[in-house]
């Protein structure tokens, strides 16, 4: 399939990994992530997805292979890459370890050394953004697991990132929450953000991605628009992946075809047009 054009910012080429106790995580992988896009990494869960995220962080370094940000490897970026890429893990436990939820969210600006005013305000807006002020002052231990993964986000958020690398971050969240987090991700672009994010829920990856990569078995099996690789029942039950809710509904009311609606909005529409096809039968 044809990858996405533009500019890239994120590039992984023939990448492998494998972990000290033998299990291979990666095999050959290559993705390339362009600028202010919203790419989403899904497959079943073992499938490299984690492993995939945290090398494009420069969390791991490939055994093969290369992984690139703004076309050098990330190894000689350093500082750079520390200032411009925001990670959440998948478990928000892995990044919250201050007494307070308060002290988890400055932590990296006060890192940076900004003034203690400068850094009040900056928490108590990325609070205000995720619904999160009201537990500014309490231990992240006693939060929520949903609690556990906007305050994670927050901490992300708050440095000002130009990309957003996020491990399953719609995991234990309520739907209310899960759409907060959508409207986040889609402010987060519409200001020229850069996303990447994790999923084996095929709905929200169809509601948010402008492109989509399919990992199985530590490789990529296939690439592309949603709206594609999204129909392919076969390309998805070998990924251990269902087709999404809308595609099946239309399936079942409408009819097959090799492009069908992957999102609510793009099935209500279909179903409109095909109601007004029937009342213009029926009147003829």
């Amino acid at each position: 399939m044809k990858g996405p054009e533009g500019d890239y910012l994120i590039e992984v080429e023939g990448v492998s990994f494998t972990y000290p106790d033998g299990t291979c995580a990666l095999k050959g992988v290559s993705v390339r992530v362009r600028r202010g896009s919203v790419v989403a990494i899904t497959g079943a869960n073992g499938s490299g997805k984690s492993t995939l995220l945290m090398l494009m962080a420069g969390l791991l370094e490939p055994q093969e292979g290369a992984v690139r940000f703004r076309g050098v490897d990330v190894k000689k970026v350093g500082y750079e890459l520390r200032r411009e890429v925001g990670m959440v893990f998948q478990d928000p436990d892995d990044q919250l370890f201050a007494p307070t939820v308060f002290d988890d969210i400055a932590f990296g600006l006060r890192m940076l050394r900004l003034p203690d005013e400068e850094v009040r305000l900056r928490v108590n807006e990325i609070a205000r953004e995720l619904g999160v002020e009201h537990l500014l002052d309490k231990p992240p231990f006693r939060l929520s697991g949903g609690e556990k993964r906007k305050v994670a986000l927050a901490t992300a958020l708050v440095l000002r990132p130009s990309v957003l690398l996020l491990d399953e971050p719609f995991s234990d969240l309520s739907p209310q929450a899960s759409r907060r987090l959508m409207d986040v991700i889609v402010e987060f672009k519409k200001y020229g953000g850069t996303v990447v994010f994790t999923s084996h829920d095929v709905d929200v990856v169809a509601e948010l991605s402008d492109y989509v990569y399919v990992l199985s078995d530590g490789r990529v099996v296939a690439h592309g628009e949603p709206g594609y690789v999204l129909c392919d029942d076969e390309l998805l039950a070998k990924a251990e992946l269902r087709p999404p809710i809308a595609t099946i509904l239309y399936r079942e009311l409408v009819g097959g075809g090799k492009r069908c609606p992957i999102k609510v909005s793009e099935l209500l529409s279909e179903l409109r047009r095909a109601f007004k096809t029937l009342e213009a039968c029926a009147t003829a």
